[in-house]
């Protein structure tokens, strides 16, 4: 892709949605490390908040992985599921994007939630997702698929832990290994370090995406404009010569 092709596509990006700290669907909170733990409560107890940790982020042991590891094109995205307009990518484009690119071995994709303190609830669902894929990557994309579709169940609720937790339930995961994830914050971590990666890189609104070796794009492109984006990477990378 061009430097031109580039800026065309950042330019567009601009045009499109993407959650940021002056969303009107935002609420205020505390945006520093604490805050991604909330309060804890009787059924889901994420943990006592702990620091980022002071070493170098290791972006490979973060996030859920799709598709082959030896795909030319990498992809790292950072969505918060409380933001809409990450709910309307995961709906809309990503669907298309995972079978003509991911699952086609064209891309290897990575999701990386980020918790960005703009929304409500969105901690306990992150960690919520986090605590089943620790069991399976199927339960999870399931469980993932349940926190974007119905995301203002949750996301709305005064006590969303009880949600969460029977959505956990219904795609199969093993709920004692659940709520011991939950209360001792296994995952807590994991979630913590991606935040702060994303913080690092200066990502501000949600969706953001890397396509590694290219600027990156902020907001829920349109699906056909994310086609020539991923097109364009492949071919490059594909291309006799290209670095590998």
């Amino acid at each position: 892709m061009t430097s031109r092709s580039n800026a065309t596509v950042l330019a567009l990006a601009v045009l499109f949605g993407a959650c940021t700290p002056k969303d009107e669907d935002a609420v205020r909170t505390d945006e520093t490390t604490a805050s991604l733990s909330p309060a804890p409560d009787k059924s889901m107890a994420p943990g006592r908040p702990v620091a980022p940790p002071a070493q170098e982020i290791d972006l490979a042991v973060l996030g859920h992985d799709r598709g082959s590891a030896a795909a030319p094109v990498r992809v790292v995205e950072f969505s918060d599921y409380g933001c809409g307009y990450c709910r309307k990518f995961h709906q809309e484009t990503w669907p298309v994007l995972a079978a003509d690119f991911v699952d086609a071995g064209k891309v290897e994709w990575k999701f990386l939630p980020f918790v960005s303190g703009m929304f409500k609830n969105s901690s306990y669902a992150t960690l919520a997702a986090e605590c089943v894929l620790e069991q399976d990557d199927a339960l999870f994309e399931a469980m993932h698929d349940q926190i974007w579709n119905l995301q203002g169940e949750w996301k709305n609720s005064d006590d969303p832990a009880p949600v969460l937790r029977g959505w956990a339930k219904g795609v199969g995961a093993d709920m004692a290994s659940f709520d011991s994830c939950l209360a001792q914050d296994r995952r807590g971590n994991r979630v913590r370090a991606g935040t702060a990666l994303a913080r690092q890189l200066g990502v501000r609104g949600t969706p953001t995406f890397f396509v590694v070796g290219y600027p990156p794009i902020p907001g829920a492109l349109p699906t056909d404009l994310f086609e020539m984006v991923l097109d364009s990477a492949y071919a490059a990378a594909t291309a006799s010569g290209a670095p590998r």
